[in-house]
């Protein structure tokens, strides 16, 4: 695959944190056996990506949606392909679109050098497929909530296939999907994202599974201490902080958060965005 480029990085450390934690992060990361990887939304606003954290964030980057009061909840919900298909494409297509042309920052190249000298495994919430983009390696990668770059039929039936070839064109002002819209190629059944929805019962969970089990595969092979360096992971949603936590009582946690940096006892709280923090630890190891 190409050499992926990233967005520029930051030169200082994060303000207000401690000079103690980043060290005690650095010399974590530097003895540990199994890094386990863990993001949310977070991860990607260093990117540029929206931030959809309440309904003002998320009407920031969709005006449209805001005019009509619709919250991220409400939109990412399966009905809307079969009530409006054309309005559900224009949400999808756009994000589909966003993550493709977006390019990781620099704490990602940072994270994938870090996994590279050790056993991994990376644990996200996110869809956006950026991880990969990074040159992580998809076979050890567990997007527990599905990914905007396969896609599925929207009654649940039938195989997934790679979105690589879809293109949906969106008319931003209309904010509907123009154009043909996304089919099965075996059937030309209307499609879906292979993303786990609000209120969703016909996601197909056959790939997040097969992941689930090499994650679970590796925990047992590496049954010592770890270190768990979560990102960006929300409160509301809490599936990645949640698990970052079990798995962090057995090792060490280090959370980065600009808003909700609390940890539980022992764990290393860094209260700032994903590309400062991991490239002011970056420095100290060398």
């Amino acid at each position: 695959m190409p050499t992926p480029t990233f967005a520029a990085d930051a030169a200082a450390d994060p303000p207000g944190v401690p000079t103690a934690t980043l060290d005690a992060a650095a010399e974590a990361i530097r003895s540990a056996g199994l890094l386990l990887v863990m993001t949310g939304a977070g991860m990607g606003v260093d990117s540029g990506l929206p931030d959809f954290r309440g309904p003002e964030g998320f009407w920031r980057a969709y005006p449209a949606l805001g005019a009509r009061g619709l919250r991220f909840e409400e939109m990412a919900n399966p009905a809307w392909f079969e009530r409006e298909p054309r309005l559900a494409w224009a949400f999808y297509g756009d994000r589909l679109n966003r993550y493709r042309d977006t390019t990781p920052h620099a704490g990602t190249a940072v994270l994938r050098d870090w996994c590279a000298q050790r056993p991994h495994f990376c644990f996200t919430s996110n869809v956006d497929g950026q991880l990969q983009k990074a040159g992580f390696d998809e076979a050890q990668i567990y997007e527990v909530h599905g990914s905007i770059h396969h896609l599925q039929r929207v009654d649940g039936r039938g195989e997934l296939w790679s979105a690589a070839n879809t293109v949906v064109e969106v008319d931003p002002d209309a904010f509907r999907a123009m154009g043909p819209l996304p089919v099965c190629p075996d059937t030309g059944r209307p499609a879906r994202p292979n993303i786990l929805m609000f209120n969703d019962f016909n996601w197909i969970s056959r790939r997040a599974e097969a992941a689930a089990a090499r994650y679970r595969e590796t925990l047992a092979a590496h049954p010592g201490p770890r270190v768990v360096i979560e990102l960006g992971a929300g409160v509301d949603i809490s599936t990645v902080r949640r698990e970052a936590e079990r798995q962090g009582a057995q090792g060490t946690l280090i959370r980065i958060n600009p808003r909700a940096p609390e940890v539980p006892r022992g764990g290393l709280s860094i209260a700032s965005g994903a590309a400062a923090a991991l490239l002011a630890i970056a420095r100290r190891l060398g």
